[in-house]
């Protein structure tokens, strides 16, 4: 099989392309084709089943199956469950559907064998999904003596005991629905070797290239990490007996699972305490009993630190339990300080940077599940000093769909995908193709795969949709929601420049990279001309702010000046005293106010600063994420959710700054241990790189001060402390020594 270049829709005359891929081109015959149902391509929420039993002769030693829908199946071989939601949210590019691979030589055998796949069509628009209008199953296993294909070989049928609820329905955000079951209607065993039911149905047979689903591209990131059936920590009943409240060990995502005794046509009920999460309705679940015992597990993920379980009269519940999946990713050791405090922010960013990872990055997995890239550009940057390497392949994904969805008027937007979404805020796309998106994806994992592939559309956004001033600053663009931050005070002109600024120095980098010296030479005269004009338009003498602005001082704009460099070392007095006084950003930009207090040297406050803005979201000991705001309901912002992704970015500066682990060639081949401890007396972090596990632990004593660091084989570490030359050290475990 070759390998072809996929491609888009035209965009004003250039094409976006997408990931290359491993199917065959038209011309060399596609063996499988597009398998569904003549009168159910335009029903949302339907679901079908499909088998097919094959005799092999032999079992060779790998079979790669490659596997489309729109939009979720799950798959049994010989009775064993193989896959449990497999699928990826439809759009890598217009008209495109991801397909995934999966070994299934381990569960075949010599002679009979069962393959068994249950499709969940979305059939609906959303944010961070594209609805084909089409239902269907393409499945293609092919190996030397082995050809199996999805063909009219095939049997199946909608399966109509999954049905819709009655509203409150999802809000118009997500594309997936809530989910009843009617046991009555089950097709019991439909998925196994011993069933002798009749399910054949009348299929609809095409090659994929001629249905709505268009080109498929393989998945990027791995299948789901299914963690097994678990009991929960503890259950309690409602004081009126009908409800169970069942304790999850800590917020992530979940199926529900029951075993009960009941008659027939009764109603149970399934949510999670985050069914209301921001405000509008999440996904529930429900299901109809059958006479007798039986299980049922609901495959459509919640999230939340409780399941609700609502039963009915004359149910009688003999077990229930929970399925939780997630990202397949490794949390590294977690940061560990002097400070309890800390070691629980921490945490509680990980676990919230955890629950924003599926699909796609989401800004928060209850109200939205959407690709805001805002909250992207914080969740890429914990990854790497939260997660293993496998992490880094989600923001990967997300840089090519926020590319191959450029408008064609060039405009870039997120969500992305998105069905019903096509809307930019201008900030948080500056942010995104900058220094703390697009290139800190490259310099920490050391991939450079997708920048010559984005190269072109990125340099059309920043120098055809965005325009300068006579003095060389970026005009300010309103795009369809002129959005900084959530709250109040917030300075539009000051940030401009600064993200500007900052996606220029991206796109400098990758230029050098690339070799596009006429580019390099001009984006070095550009930022040159922001530098030099940004104190005569913004400067105060005692803060940054835009002519015209009227509201309190921007902290959130002096934190930009400092980390986009604009601001000089001479300005860092007047700057701390004004971040000592406004308390203006919203999480989302609290973190590069935090991170301009470590580069302006201050650890001890930014230490403060840090505990006061968190504290009170961390007084709520009954959740393990952070929030959307500073606190819930009218103390949070945009609806409150509890578990939202840019909330995070203490994790980053606890590791990055307080331990001071940055790299200093891509994916830490090489790096710098340079700590500011503040008033800890104790901190150590780990990162995984690419390279190589990185561990450092500080402490202090006095004014001495103790790094011990392990560097990974090959590897080289610079380590600064506050007073004496820097040490350079090699692969393998060291212990320093030095003054603060």
């Amino acid at each position: 099989m070759k390998k072809i270049l996929l491609i888009g829709l035209l965009l004003s005359g250039s094409l976006p392309v997408i990931w290359s891929s491993s199917l065959p081109d038209k011309k060399t015959e596609a063996k499988g084709k597009w398998i569904s149902f003549e009168h159910t391509q335009s029903e949302s929420n339907s679901w079908y089943i499909f088998r097919r039993d094959v005799k092999l002769a032999n079992v060779p030693e790998s079979l790669t199956a490659r596997i489309a829908v729109d939009s979720k199946y799950w798959l049994w071989i010989n009775d064993r469950l193989v896959v449990f939601e497999g699928g990826l949210k439809r759009g890598p590019a217009r008209n495109a559907t991801y397909y995934d691979e999966v070994e299934i030589a381990p569960y075949l055998t010599a002679g009979e064998n069962t393959i068994a796949i249950l499709v969940w069509h979305f059939g609906r628009n959303g944010f961070s999904h594209v609805n084909s209008g089409t239902a269907g199953l393409w499945f293609e296993a092919v190996a030397p003596g082995v050809e199996i294909v999805s063909d009219g070989s095939w049997e199946g049928r909608m399966y109509d005991a999954y049905q819709d609820t009655d509203a409150p329905h999802p809000n118009y955000r997500l594309p997936e629905s809530n989910i009843r079951f009617d046991a009555r209607k089950e097709i019991t065993g439909w998925n196994r070797k011993s069933f002798s039911g009749n399910i054949r149905g009348a299929f609809i047979l095409n090659d994929p290239a001629d249905v709505p689903v268009g080109q498929f591209v393989k998945r990027p990131v791995p299948l789901w990490k299914d963690y097994g059936l678990a009991e929960y920590v503890n259950i309690r009943k409602s004081a009126e007996g009908d409800t169970l409240f069942c304790r999850l060990p800590y917020n992530c995502h979940i199926t529900p699972c029951l075993k009960v005794k009941a008659r027939e046509g009764a109603m149970i009920k399934m949510q999670t305490d985050n069914y209301l999460g921001g405000g509008t309705p999440n996904v529930r679940a429900e299901y109809i009993t059958r006479e007798g015992e039986q299980e049922y597990e609901s495959f459509g993920w919640m999230n939340g630190h409780e399941v609700w379980y609502v039963i009915p009269e004359g149910v009688e519940v003999i077990e229930v339990k929970y399925r939780e999946t997630g990202y397949d990713t490794e949390f590294v050791e977690p940061f560990r300080c002097s400070d309890p405090f800390y070691n629980e922010l921490w945490k509680r960013s990980a676990r919230t940077l955890y629950v924003t990872m599926r699909d796609t990055y989401m800004d928060c997995p209850d109200r939205e599940r959407s690709q805001w890239w805002g909250d992207e550009v914080n969740e890429l940057g914990e990854a790497f000093y939260a997660l293993t390497p496998s992490s880094h392949r989600l923001a990967l994904k997300g840089i090519h769909e926020l590319i191959n969805w450029q408008r064609a008027d060039g405009v870039i937007f997120s969500p992305s995908p998105a069905g019903n979404w096509n809307r930019e805020l201008p900030l948080q796309m500056l942010a995104s193709v900058g220094w703390y998106g697009f290139y800190t994806q490259y310099y920490y994992s050391a991939d450079s795969s997708f920048i010559p592939v984005i190269y072109d559309r990125l340099h059309r956004y920043l120098h055809e949709v965005w325009q300068v001033d006579p003095n060389g600053l970026p005009v300010e663009r309103t795009g369809e929601w002129s959005w900084g931050d959530w709250g109040e005070n917030i300075d539009m002109g000051v940030l401009t420049a600064c993200w500007y600024y900052l996606a220029l120095k991206a796109e400098l980098a990758f230029a050098l990279q690339l070799k596009k010296n006429a580019d390099a030479e001009e984006l070095q005269s550009m930022m040159h001309r922001i530098a030099k004009n940004f104190d005569a338009k913004f400067w105060t003498g005692t803060a940054y702010r835009s002519p015209g602005y009227g509201g309190e001082t921007d902290d959130r704009a002096q934190a930009m000046a400092v980390v986009s460099e604009l601001a000089f070392a001479d300005k860092y007095p007047a700057l701390l005293k004004v971040l000592r006084k406004e308390y203006h950003a919203s999480p989302y930009m609290e973190k590069y106010v935090l991170e301009a207090l470590f580069l302006m040297n201050d650890p001890v406050f930014a230490l403060e600063r840090m505990k006061k803005r968190y504290e009170r979201m961390m007084a709520y000991q009954e959740y393990t994420t952070l929030f959307e705001g500073w606190g819930i309901g009218a103390e949070g912002f945009g609806g409150g959710t509890v578990n939202h992704a840019w909330s995070g970015g203490p994790l980053t500066l606890l590791s990055r700054k307080v331990c001071g682990i940055e790299p200093t060639s891509p994916g830490f081949r090489t790096f710098r241990v340079a700590p500011q401890p503040g008033f800890l007396k104790e901190a150590s972090a780990t990162v995984a790189s690419v390279n190589g596990e990185i561990k450092v632990s500080i402490s202090l004593k006095g004014r001495k001060m103790t790094i011990r660091v392990n560097v990974p084989e090959g590897g080289t570490a610079e380590i600064v402390f506050p007073k004496g030359k820097p040490v350079k050290v090699t692969a393998g475990e060291h212990l320093l020594t030095g003054r603060t």
